[in-house]
């Protein structure tokens, strides 16, 4: 006998799409208060997490031709966030670090996006939001999706 599933709603994906949007448009707000896009904020946690970084590889975490990514750089760069240096190894590629107000825009950052997922989650219990995350996370993995930055969000 064959075991039977119990019916899945057909509107997951709707309502995860619903509130991805809506955390995404939420945390653009935040950010731009800041003078950032949602793009400049991915780019600086993933360089607090990857000191060193070529342009190169950021490039292809962005699933980004390398072109656009150097207006991205040149503006963060501008505003003395981030810093360019020639690679030891490879003298032909730049290596993108934080500079100390790189890094202190970085923690206002993730004082925003922990009070940004606290009020996103708030309708739920400890143990749900514990719970969601877990399945997000699985879910996420099995789709190869990058967890530190969305891809194919590089401007345009």
């Amino acid at each position: 006998m064959e075991l039977q599933h119990p019916p899945r709603s057909k509107r997951t994906a709707f309502l995860l799409s619903q509130l991805g949007a809506l955390a995404s448009a939420r945390f653009a707000e935040r950010t731009r208060e800041l003078g950032l896009t949602p793009s400049d904020a991915g780019v600086l946690r993933l360089l607090g997490r990857t000191p060193g970084l070529s342009q190169r590889s950021l490039a292809d975490r962005l699933g980004a031709v390398p072109s656009r990514v150097v207006p991205l750089i040149d503006s963060l760069e501008a505003r003395g966030l981030v810093a360019r240096g020639r690679s030891s190894a490879d003298r032909r590629n730049y290596e993108l670090r934080l500079t100390a107000e790189g890094t202190k825009v970085l923690g206002t950052l993730r004082g925003i996006a922990e009070q940004h997922e606290a009020e996103l989650l708030a309708p739920l219990t400890r143990e749900q939001s514990v719970q969601l995350a877990g399945l997000l996370n699985q879910l996420a993995s099995a789709h190869a999706l990058d967890k530190d930055l969305h891809r194919g969000t590089a401007p345009e």
